[in-house]
């Protein structure tokens, strides 16, 4: 049986800076026209494929019977879908084949390629992509075996390696930064901007160090309401966060939008109005919540994920030996998988 052609097209933390990151993110509304892009009518007509899109990753996986002009084909289209110069995105993408791409799978479930290395909300995010394509009828025999096994892998490195050890998720290690700077979580006002997953991971973590005073924004006010219940905290519509700036100790971003919903501008009469005391913001969000040019005001500490990372990663060199452990052990994994695919 000949090896599959397959692919990986990607733009990661690795390749690209948080900046542009933003740019190539793809918002649930427009997914489905990437897999138009991919196999519909007029698209490329990819035999299987499959879309990775996270705060730090946006990947297409895919199986074709041509892979020669692929990757031109591919960053053309992908430039008009995001209204990027072709070069400018080929300079921020990876592109990898085969086997590499394999092993590139087994180490994006293990957590082993985030920004936050062994953090674990990544396998959660990579399963639902994949529950997403098969659902879709986009994967196929080479992604199906090639995804199942990748869950298999990465739990195989959480259960026999230490590469989880320590805080490692996003909801944790903002939690330990609020921590760093305000002391006691107790003493703080904690606003939490969006209700999905990562917003209520650094919530739940938060509250597990002592926050008290908490109150939850979101889109739908149902819920909000329903992520605020539980921890005793109030919740409001999104159109009273910035007159809640003046009163908010830790604001944590955490909403799907495509532009800043907090401007340099509110952030700015906020702090006049705190009359000195510090504004913690972390922005968990990708795109952005906050506008990037509010990280220069005065007792106004703005955050991204990029800092988060350089934290979580500060007990790194700890953990390299089982970092090295899990990566060699994956990649033989991956060998295997792949000679079964391709008949050798």
């Amino acid at each position: 049986m000949p090896a599959p052609d397959l692919f990986l097209l990607g733009s990661t933390h690795r390749t690209a800076p948080l900046a542009v990151r933003e740019r190539l993110a793809v918002p649930a509304a427009r997914l489905d026209n990437v897999y138009d892009l991919l196999r519909g009518p007029g698209g490329l007509g990819l035999a299987e494929c499959l879309v990775l899109n996270t705060c730090n990753r946006v990947e297409l996986y895919g199986v074709t019977d041509d892979i020669a002009s692929l990757r031109a084909q591919l960053i053309e289209r992908l430039s008009r879908f995001h209204l990027l110069d072709p070069a400018e995105l080929d300079r921020f993408s990876l592109w990898k084949e085969h086997e590499a791409v394999v092993t590139h799978v087994f180490d994006v479930a293990a957590g082993l390629d985030s920004q936050m290395v062994g953090e674990t909300e990544i396998f959660g995010q990579i399963k639902d992509s994949y529950s997403d394509a098969a659902r879709r009828g986009a994967s196929g025999p080479v992604l199906n075996r090639i995804f199942q096994k990748s869950f298999q892998a990465a739990k195989w490195a959480r259960t026999h390696t230490a590469i989880g050890r320590g805080a490692v998720s996003v909801g944790s290690v903002a939690a330990e930064l609020a921590t760093r700077i305000f002391g006691d979580p107790a003493q703080s006002h904690l606003l939490l901007l969006g209700a999905g997953e990562v917003g209520q991971s650094a919530l739940q973590a938060l509250r597990s160090r002592g926050a008290q005073a908490v109150t939850v924004a979101s889109r739908t006010l149902a819920h909000a309401q329903e992520l605020a219940g539980p921890h005793e905290g109030a919740a409001v519509e999104l159109a009273r966060v910035p007159a809640l700036l003046a009163t908010a100790d830790i604001v944590l971003c955490a909403l799907t939008v495509e532009t800043p919903l907090l401007t340099r501008e509110q952030l700015a009469t906020a702090a006049h109005a705190r009359a000195g005391r510090p504004l913690f913001v972390i922005d968990l969000a990708v795109p952005r919540n906050v506008a990037p040019d509010a990280a220069g005001l005065d007792n106004v500490y703005l955050y991204n994920l990029d800092d988060l990372a350089a934290i979580a990663n500060e007990n790194l060199s700890a953990r390299l030996a089982a970092v090295e452990l899990a990566r060699t052990t994956l990649a033989e994994k991956a060998r295997l998988v792949w000679a079964a695919l391709s008949g050798r």
